[in-house]
C-alpha cells in the first residue's frame, strides 16, 4: 500500500515537512482549497512553490477548487506525480484532464462521497488516479465514513470491467483501523493521524 501524507491540520508546516521528508512516505499530498469549492482555504501558490527547499518526495496534488484550469499550469511547475481535481467542479472536465497530462503529468479526478461511482464512466480512458473522498472535502480530523468501503469496491470491479489500470487512493479519517476498509485501493492519504503523532515513520509503516 502506497501512503500520501497531508499536512492540512499541520501547526508548522515547514518543520512537518522537513519531518515528513526524513520517512519513507510515498508522496507529499497538497490539499489545495479555494474557499469556494469547499469550506476552507490553504496556503497560497506563492507559499507552496517554495515546498522544494524542504521536501525532495513527489506531489500528489489534490485541487478542492471551482476552476481547476486555473491552479493546474501552477502545481504543474512542482515536482508534481499526479494532479487530481474533482468530478463535481463546473468545467470541462475532459479538457483539463488533457491540461493536466498536456505536462506529462498524471490526472485524477475525486469523488465526494455522495457522488455515484459510474459517473467516472466517460473519464476512465484519461485517469491515472481516482481519489475516494471517505469525509466531506475541507477540513482534517473528520471520522472516516464507513460506507466508502463498498464505494471503493464498486470502483475497483467498475475499473476491471473497463480494464483501467487507475489507482484508487482514499482520503479522509485514514488511520491504522480504518485501512481496513480500503483493501481494493493502491494509496491511502493521512494527515492527522501522521502529522499529529510524535513518530511519523510509525504512523506510515502502521498504514502499509
Amino acid at each position: 500500500m502506497k501512503v500520501s501524507a497531508s499536512f492540512l491540520n499541520s501547526k508548522d508546516v515547514v518543520k512537518d515537512i522537513i519531518k515528513l521528508n526524513e520517512t519513507d512516505v510515498d508522496f507529499i499530498h497538497l490539499d489545495i482549497l479555494d474557499g469556494h469549492f469547499a469550506p476552507n482555504k490553504s496556503l497560497p501558490f506563492s507559499e507552496l512553490k517554495h515546498i522544494y527547499k524542504y521536501t525532495s518526495k513527489r506531489l500528489d496534488v489534490h485541487l478542492m477548487v471551482e476552476k481547476p484550469s486555473k491552479y493546474i499550469p501552477l502545481y504543474a511547475s512542482l515536482n508534481t506525480e499526479y494532479i487530481v481535481f474533482h468530478l463535481e467542479t463546473e468545467e470541462d472536465i475532459e479538457e483539463n484532464l488533457k491540461l493536466i497530462k498536456s505536462y506529462s503529468i498524471k490526472a485524477g479526478l475525486a469523488i465526494k462521497p455522495d457522488t455515484k461511482v459510474n459517473e467516472l464512466i466517460p473519464y476512465l480512458p484519461y485517469l491515472d488516479i481516482i481519489l475516494v473522498m471517505s469525509v466531506e472535502p475541507g477540513f482534517g480530523g473528520q471520522e472516516f465514513i464507513v460506507e466508502t468501503k463498498e464505494k471503493i469496491d464498486e470502483l475497483k470491479k467498475l475499473l476491471d470491467t473497463y480494464n483501467i489500470d487507475a489507482i484508487i487512493s482514499v482520503d479522509g479519517g485514514v488511520n491504522d483501523k480504518t485501512k481496513a476498509l480500503c483493501t481494493k485501493a493502491s494509496m491511502l492519504v493521512a494527515g492527522s493521524y501522521i502529522i499529529k503523532s510524535d513518530n511519523f515513520q510509525e504512523k506510515i509503516t502502521s498504514l502499509r
